[in-house]
């Protein structure tokens, strides 16, 4: 019968299925340790290696090619590490591609655009992106992210999400409220107020309407915070529920759990997806009833994606059948 895929989405548009976290390391040594702990866990998390904030000035080449040997290597074992490069107004972002793309472009789980200041920019950016990979012979797309932390950005962010090859808008909080030159107050780089000032509402929720609209994840900013871990899970549980994001950043070890912790399904909605998806595949698709209620392909979407985010978080899977999905 029908896979999922097949029967839900006759458009062929569906939200990428990704982890709800990205961790991000700058040094080699930290890189190799975020690796260690994906091996341990599982592949529930993303590993950003980081061109911009880490390379030390005036060895920008360097910390690049040592990414690839990173991501070339045998420590990347479920190919999910991504880098971001350099940002458009600065002298190395083309030289990281150069390096990035031909050496390491059928590895990378994605490439993170930092600052982007304007439709245009990230456009010129991607378009490079595209151009290296051609000219290196690679034919997969590689995933594009993209830092929405400006005015410029904010005020395009609309176009920017239907940029192609992108599958996350990323949100960055320090550098967006740097940008308002003391108008939002530093308390906002915290919670409750990054959650409650009201130009950060709307900034969030634009970005999140924005990535949703074009299929596109839309992914948290990080939590200052760096060793309580219940505020970490506290913020990631708020940026799920209240505004919508489905993926968040960690920058230290221990907020990767919390954020995976927070954004996964409740195991009572996954037992009941679960359920409706298996008496809907039975019934060739067609509409059912599950419970006293009725469901049909609108709600089989929701609960498909559902799962697939459950099973990226590492929770288990009740029905043997569902579990076959996995493997067609």
């Amino acid at each position: 019968m029908m896979h999922p895929n097949e029967a839900l989405y006759e458009s062929g548009k569906t939200l990428p299925v990704i982890p709800s976290c990205e961790h991000f390391a700058g040094s080699e040594k930290l890189i190799g340790k975020a690796l260690g702990m994906q091996e341990k866990t599982g592949p529930v998390f993303d590993v950003t290696c980081d061109c911009e904030d880490g390379a030390e000035t005036g060895k920008e080449a360097e910390h690049a090619q040592m990414i690839v040997r990173v991501i070339n290597s045998g420590a990347n074992k479920f190919n999910m590490a991504g880098v971001r490069i350099h940002d458009y107004t600065s002298e190395h972002w083309k030289r990281d591609v150069d390096i990035l793309v031909p050496e390491a472009g059928e590895k990378l789980a994605y490439i993170t655009i930092p600052k982007t200041y304007s439709y245009e920019a990230a456009k010129e950016m991607i378009g490079y992106i595209h151009a290296s990979a051609q000219k290196a012979g690679i034919t997969r797309e590689i995933p594009i992210h993209i830092l929405i932390e400006t005015h410029g950005a904010l005020k395009e962010v609309w176009d920017i999400a239907s940029l192609p090859w992108l599958q996350v808008l990323d949100f960055g909080l320090m550098d967006f409220i740097s940008g308002h030159h003391g108008a939002i107050p530093a308390s906002a780089m915290r919670s409750p107020g990054q959650f409650e000032h009201k130009l950060l509402i709307r900034a969030k929720t634009e970005v999140v309407a924005a990535a949703l609209s074009n299929h596109v994840i839309p992914c948290h900013n990080v939590t200052l915070d760096l060793k309580n871990q219940y505020q970490t899970y506290s913020d990631a549980k708020r940026a799920r529920e209240e505004f919508g994001f489905m993926r968040m950043w960690s920058i230290y070890p221990t907020q990767i759990q919390s954020i995976v912790e927070a954004m996964k399904p409740d195991f009572s909605e996954l037992e009941a997806a679960q359920n409706i998806l298996l008496k809907a595949y039975q019934g060739k698709w067609g509409p059912i009833q599950y419970a006293g209620e009725l469901h049909d392909r609108a709600t089989y979407r929701y609960f498909w994606e559902l799962i697939q985010r459950a099973r990226f978080s590492g929770q288990k899977l009740l029905d043997a059948t569902i579990e076959t999905f996995f493997k067609q």
